[in-house]
C-alpha cells in the first residue's frame, strides 16, 4: 500500500501534467480570424505601440506567445527566432513575441535575448493571450502566456496554430507555414 504522501505527490504530478498544453494543439484553429490587438512593445530596447492590424499590412505575422522573459525555455525560443528572423523577413513575414510581463522587462529582453531582431510585446495579465486561448496558470494563480505560436495571413486569417512546451519546433513549424503561404500566392 502506498503512503498518503506518495499518493498526494502522484496526484499533484498528474494534475500538473494535465494542465500543460498538449503538443501541437493551440486553442484557436486554423482558418479563423485572429483577434486584433494593440500592446506596448519594444525592439532593441526601444518602446512603441504595436498594432497587429498595422503589422499585417506588411505581410504575414509570426505571433508567438511565451511564459516569461529571461527563463531558460523562453530565452532559447527567442534566440531561435532571432537566428531565423532574416529568413522570415526574406519570406515577407514579421515575427512578434508576446508575454505577460511588464514593458520594462520586455524592453530589456528584446535587446538581450531577441538580439534587436524583432518586436516583443508586454501583455500584462495575459489579456491578449486569453483572446488567443494561449494562457496557463502561473504562480499564485496569475495568468501567463503558454508557449503557442500562430502564423497569421495579411487578411487576419490564422494559417497555423501550434502549442508545445518545447521551444525547438516553433521556428520550424512557423517557417513551414510561411513558406506554404508564399507558395499558394
Amino acid at each position: 500500500m502506498k503512503s498518503p504522501i506518495k499518493i498526494a505527490m502522484l496526484v499533484a504530478l498528474g494534475l500538473s501534467l494535465a494542465s500543460l498544453p498538449s503538443d501541437g494543439n493551440a486553442a484557436l484553429k486554423e482558418g479563423v480570424k485572429a483577434p486584433d490587438f494593440t500592446l506596448k512593445a519594444a525592439q532593441g530596447g526601444k518602446e512603441f505601440d504595436l498594432s497587429l492590424k498595422a503589422t499585417l499590412r506588411g505581410g504575414p505575422v509570426v505571433l508567438y506567445f511565451f511564459p516569461a522573459a529571461f527563463t531558460p525555455g523562453c530565452t532559447e525560443e527567442s534566440n531561435l527566432f532571432a537566428e531565423a528572423n532574416s529568413k522570415f523577413n526574406q519570406l515577407g513575414a514579421r515575427v512578434i513575441g508576446v508575454t505577460a510581463g511588464n514593458i520594462h522587462r520586455v524592453a530589456e529582453f528584446s535587446r538581450v535575448e531577441c538580439r534587436d531582431k524583432f518586436a516583443v510585446a508586454a501583455d500584462p495579465g495575459a489579456k491578449v493571450a486569453a483572446q488567443y486561448d494561449a494562457t496557463m496558470a502561473g504562480p499564485n494563480q496569475s495568468l501567463l502566456s503558454n508557449r503557442t505560436s500562430y502564423v497569421i495571413a495579411p487578411n487576419g486569417t490564422i494559417l497555423l496554430s501550434y502549442t508545445d512546451n518545447k521551444p525547438q519546433a516553433h521556428v520550424e513549424k512557423t517557417m513551414a507555414a510561411v513558406r506554404a503561404w508564399n507558395a499558394r500566392r
